[in-house]
């Protein structure tokens, strides 16, 4: 079962089949896509893989990327939350928002409501984030959340900037 989070102005809940319109329209927008990944968009299927692969993830690891909702007007805005496919680098918490919802503060609210619900409730020991260089908006992120750079590397062929920190890291922060 997929829980249901809420900050001040937002919903992070489990992705529907009604989703898929909004969020094609998301992941089709270059400027979305340009730091996802190998910045590829979607088409109408692969959006619908996406979003089964999301759910899957739930299913298999217990975590994964919830459905982010805008309480003021239901709208979906992006998504946020784990990632940790095979292979990968280690527990990713990331964030994704269409292109109308960027430099709201959406992305740093959702997350840090996330790393919350992982450190505090779930007994995660520590996360990293995966941040192309770049991507100078997704690094001011992780350093609202109180990341710190730890590494560089490629993954899946990219350069990126690991980005991380520990459940006492995340205690410090809400004690101050």
């Amino acid at each position: 079962m997929i829980p249901t989070l809420t900050t001040n102005r937002l919903i992070l809940r489990p992705f529907c089949a009604n989703d898929l319109d909004q969020y094609m329209t998301m992941v089709g927008d270059r400027d979305v896509m340009r730091f996802i990944g190998a910045g590829v968009t979607m088409d109408r299927m692969s959006s619908f893989h996406s979003l089964a692969s999301i759910l899957g993830h739930w299913a298999l690891r217990g975590y994964g990327l919830w459905a982010v909702e805008e309480k003021a007007t239901g709208a979906l805005v992006g998504r946020i939350g784990f990632f940790n496919p095979e292979g990968w680098p280690g527990l990713e918490v990331g964030w994704m928002l269409g292109r109308d919802h960027w430099g709201k503060g959406y992305a740093t609210e959702g997350a840090a409501a996330c790393l919350e619900w992982g450190f505090d409730t779930q007994g995660m020991t520590d996360v990293i984030s995966c941040i192309q260089p770049r991507n100078v908006a997704s690094i001011a992120v992780a350093e609202r959340l109180g990341q710190r750079q730890i590494r560089e590397e490629r993954l899946q062929g990219i350069p990126v900037l690991i980005y991380g920190m520990d459940r006492k890291d995340w205690q410090n922060l809400r004690t101050v």
